[in-house]
């Protein structure tokens, strides 16, 4: 197992994976004449922070890639797409830094309100200007929040210990997580026009990027200060150069910018603004902190597959991914077993839990399910994190059933394909000591174990295809380790699923498909 760290991070977090003696950690900021694009070719993991850009270019050339981890919040530089659909789950450190952020933001909001840059230039050309440099306090101001996440809720609290009053623009908090920060939920328009500083922490998305521009400009109120320790991409930079310049805007105190590092920055130079090279995570105490979870996360996923904090795939903990995984093998299983019976051109997967696994997370059992019917037909590799975006590049439609009374067998799972040539569907549950079985197969009840070498049969339901099936088998030297039969009185059909203990020759296949009542043979390998 290798682990490309491709940035500095905490010396105590590359301890935790040098830990794992099997592993080869591979410390980048430490190995001279090392390139990324060279290392990650057989690398399993890769850490980064914020300074290796992970491009679709550069995943094309990882090969063994499974996990990248970001010591920090935001993955701005990890193109969460192509890791997607390569496969690669993605994981990052949300509140790690939120303290860290939160004093800086302050810092800034301080440095605004007293001019403290400009005293401190002031000071060093030998002038003293009191007079030009008056401040003004933040008690009794009204500061805006948009975003009341971990980092906004935190700016919230230190700001209330300066008496500010604290309104805040996020429609995914609720009015009584608000009250207990003593926080007045507002619209965007109510925030802005009522703010004497405005500070952005909201993440960037299409729907927030330029959320500060001109419009939104000339609904706050004049002299209003802005402060941006989010993302750059969060505020026009030309819009709210010209808003300072005419005085709309009194000041802006930005840690990031829309491109980093900002060349020939008519809004870093102006004089009032307070720029800083986004740095408002960069403590000793957060990079600490962040650096060790993340590599506890990379850790705990490379062993045990649980992936926490991960941003392109549902979050589950120890407990609940160990209640799931028998369930996500028997997903996967039963799926391969169906789309290697089914017919070719699968249009539409329809899964059901039921009983107690109704009510459980069921995003990975999911894609296990779409993992094993497109395997067999991908050469591609497929796996938990990219199952359901190859599902749907194929026009797959998916649709899920939960029922926790519905089913005859508790913790039951079904999955029913429809194809261009035809129906089929299955049913399997999770058994003693984790035994995976099915139980039935398109509506027909037959139980038998879903593992290794089977032999599916379907044939007239008329004496003598058990006989001569086995006599087959036997004269072949095949031998079988179980024999399970199913019927249908309404069709007048019958299954057959045969656990052998080898390889099937074509020849002998072949032999079976020519007993007159055998409408079907496929050997099934799950």
């Amino acid at each position: 197992m290798k682990i490309l760290i491709a940035d500095s991070i905490s010396g105590h977090a590359v301890d935790i994976l040098n830990a794992q003696k099997s592993w080869d950690v591979v410390f980048l900021p430490k190995k001279a004449g090392a390139k990324v694009e060279e290392e990650i070719q057989d690398a399993d993991a890769l850490v980064v922070r914020s300074a290796t850009k992970v491009t679709a270019e550069l995943l094309e050339k990882a090969t063994r890639l499974r996990v990248i981890g970001r010591a920090g919040v935001g993955v701005d530089n990890v193109d969460l797409e192509a890791a997607t659909d390569k496969g690669v789950v993605v994981m990052n450190t949300p509140g790690g830094n939120a303290a860290s952020v939160a004093e800086h933001t302050l810092a800034l909001m301080l440095a605004l309100a007293r001019r403290i840059p400009q005293a401190d230039g002031s000071m060093k050309q030998g002038k003293w200007d009191k007079k030009k440099l008056e401040g003004m306090e933040l008690r009794g101001k009204t500061l805006g929040l948009i975003g009341l996440g971990q980092i906004g809720s935190s700016v919230a609290r230190l700001a209330k210990a300066f008496e500010m009053q604290v309104t805040a623009y996020d429609p995914y908090v609720s009015s009584l997580r608000a009250a207990e920060l003593g926080v007045q939920l507002a619209p965007l328009e109510g925030v802005l026009k009522s703010a004497d500083f405005i500070s952005l922490h909201t993440s960037a998305t299409p729907e927030t990027r330029h959320l500060i521009n001109a419009r939104t400009l000339a609904l706050a109120q004049p002299g209003v200060r802005i402060v941006n320790c989010a993302r750059g991409d969060l505020i026009n930079e030309a819009d709210l150069l010209a808003g300072i310049e005419c005085g709309l805007v009194a000041g802006a105190a930005l840690d990031v910018f829309e491109t980093e590092p900002p060349k020939e920055s008519k809004l870093v130079a102006h004089p009032n603004v307070i720029a800083t090279p986004h740095i408002a995570g960069s403590t000793e105490e957060a990079q600490e902190i962040v650096g060790i979870r993340i590599a506890e996360q990379v850790r705990d996923f490379l062993l045990t597959g649980v992936a926490r904090s991960a941003v392109n795939l549902p979050a589950v903990s120890p407990e609940e991914f160990k209640k799931l995984e028998p369930y996500i093998q028997l997903g996967e299983k039963l799926g391969a077993f169906l789309a290697q019976i089914a017919g070719e051109r699968i249009r539409e997967v329809k899964i059901s839990y039921d009983g107690g696994l109704a009510e459980l997370n069921t995003h990975l059992v999911r894609n296990a399910v779409l993992k094993g019917i497109l395997t067999p037909a991908l050469s591609r590799q497929i796996n938990l994190i990219n199952a359901g975006a190859l599902a749907e590049q194929r026009g797959v439609e998916v649709s899920e059933l939960r029922s926790a009374r519905r089913a005859t067998f508790s913790n039951s799972l079904g999955i029913a394909l429809h194809t261009e040539g035809g129906p089929a569907s299955g049913l399997g549950m999770v058994g003693h000591q984790g035994a995976l079985r099915i139980l039935g197969l398109n509506d027909i009840d037959i139980e038998a174990p879903l593992r290794g070498i089977i032999l599916f049969i379907r044939n007239q339901d008329v004496p003598g295809v058990i006989g001569r099936v086995g006599t087959i088998l036997g004269n072949n030297k095949i031998n079988i380790a179980t024999f399970a039969l199913g019927r249908s009185t309404q069709t007048q059909q019958a299954i057959g699923l045969v656990n052998v203990d080898s390889r099937m020759p074509d020849a002998v296949l072949e032999e079976i498909r020519a007993i007159p009542a055998v409408s079907m043979a496929k050997v099934v390998a799950v």
